[in-house]
């Protein structure tokens, strides 16, 4: 990781694609599948990869646009209860829309080939497994010339990161659509927010602060593997515990605020400088915590032009809580997330706190809008865009929010400045062989007598996250 402070060259898609080249060589896919799309009046078949809760989630929003016209046909997941407990949700609430006979109801790791496989070139393949396996399947999907939706995070390393901007170009080259599950981007208070803002009324940005502060999430934090299930499967479904599978707490929780403060930016952060920490080594009931994460993180991002975002995070309870995030610049600041990830309503200031006398826009609520942070309008974008054979490739975007996010992540981690380039091109690789792994893989993680994965060590372990067994050359 780079020590030097005065680091602030910008990385731009040109920069970023050089590296790719060597992964769109050894990806590129023999013939194309010209406009791929599917007529106004042809059922869009669904299959879902992944049924955890995001996955049901994603699965009943593309069965709700309105018009589209949709089928859900396949599932696939490594555990037959939760492809069980998505589907008999799905059913009940869309008994009309999911036709998904235990035939086509596919367990284990290679379920992703036999659901997309009852699909046809324009059909729509949901990925919302750990970020490890994204590139595995979004490679099968391009092959298949499927149109895709994938979950954020997209990535966790550098090696993955390039794979994923390199297939990317590959989908765009088969006319595939893929949208990525960073929402933000498509509610419409924060496209409104973004819009006055790109036209001047908080003057530059020169800072941004994000917060997603709360108790312990999900399942970022975990005693040890109890014996059952496999290894490999426990680390799966406690996938927020650990970096492989999900970039930890920070990516997956911390993604939204940095990708829609980015976009506000209209860039990208070119370094970040952080502190992290661990301050309970155990749960309430004294048992050890073995996962990778910390608890509590503050991020230092840097743009090229010196402007600064801090983002920060704890999972921690008992303490106070605060989920949202601000704008500052020379002529005023913004809420841009009043709650949550990007919940409305958006607002902005004449004055550097908020305040009713210095507020001079808030957004409203938009009849006949019941999902006002976005998770259906990009399925409505993504869906029209099929249809009516429009761009769309959200895929670069995601990665760059997952590097960025991951660049913050290391240098929590490592106590070192990272800068981005530094984070893209890292040699590192969190899950490797995942392409190849069965029921019967060992995890790429291993703990040791006491239960526990290897750790960050800030100061300590410095090239990488945490010691990886065989460190990379």
């Amino acid at each position: 990781m780079s020590q030097n402070t005065d680091s602030t060259n910008s990385v731009t898609r040109r920069d970023f694609l050089k590296v790719t080249g060597t992964f769109a060589a050894a990806t590129a896919f023999a013939g194309g599948v010209p406009n791929v799309h599917a007529a106004s009046s042809e059922t869009i078949q669904i299959a879902l990869i992944g049924c955890g809760g995001r996955g049901g989630g994603a699965a009943a929003n593309a069965l709700s646009v309105p018009k589209g016209n949709t089928k859900l046909v396949a599932m696939a997941d490594v555990f037959e209860h939760r492809l069980a407990g998505a589907y008999n949700t799905l059913t009940q609430k869309y008994p009309d829309r999911v036709d998904v006979p235990k035939g086509r109801q596919f367990i284990g790791f290679d379920a992703y080939k036999k659901a997309m496989d009852c699909l046809k070139p324009g059909d729509v393949a949901i990925f919302t497994t750990p970020l490890a396996f994204r590139w595995v399947h979004f490679t099968y999907a391009i092959e298949k010339g499927i149109n895709v939706f994938m979950e954020k995070p997209l990535t966790a390393d550098g090696p993955s990161s390039r794979k994923m901007l390199a297939l990317a170009e590959e989908a765009k080259k088969k006319n595939l659509k893929v949208g990525v599950g960073l929402m933000s981007r498509h509610a419409d208070h924060m496209e409104e927010a973004h819009k006055r803002i790109q036209d001047g009324a908080i003057g530059d940005i020169i800072l941004m602060r994000g917060y997603r502060m709360a108790g312990p999430l999900a399942t970022a934090f975990s005693e040890k593997w109890p014996g059952q299930p496999s290894e490999l499967l426990w680390q799966i479904s406690r996938f927020h515990s650990f970096i492989w599978a999900s970039g930890g707490c920070f990516s997956d929780f911390y993604i939204h605020h940095i990708d829609h403060c980015s976009w506000m930016k209209n860039s990208w952060p070119v370094k970040a400088q952080a502190l992290g920490g661990r301050h309970y080594k155990t749960n309430p009931q004294g048992q050890l915590y073995v996962d990778q994460n910390f608890d509590s993180y503050s991020v230092e991002y840097t743009f090229a032009d010196g402007a600064k975002f801090i983002m920060d995070g704890r999972c921690v309870a008992g303490c106070n809580d605060i989920y949202s995030s601000y704008a500052h610049g020379t002529k005023g600041m913004a809420v841009l997330a009043h709650n949550g990830d990007c919940a409305p309503p958006s607002q902005i200031f004449k004055t550097q706190g908020v305040s009713k006398k210095g507020l001079l826009w808030e957004s409203k609520e938009i009849p006949g809008v019941t999902d006002p942070v976005g998770y259906q309008k990009e399925w409505n974008v993504l869906i029209d865009c099929i249809r009516n054979d429009k761009p769309h490739n959200e895929v670069e975007r995601g990665v760059m929010a997952s590097v960025t996010t991951s660049m913050g992540r290391m240098a929590a981690h490592t106590g070192q400045e990272v800068t981005f380039d530094e984070a893209m091109n890292g040699t590192a690789v969190y899950a490797p062989d995942v392409e190849n792994w069965n029921l019967n893989s060992a995890p790429p993680v291993k703990s040791d007598a006491e239960g526990r994965y290897p750790k960050p060590e800030p100061g300590i372990i410095t090239k990488t996250e945490y010691k990886l067994d065989p460190m990379p050359a």
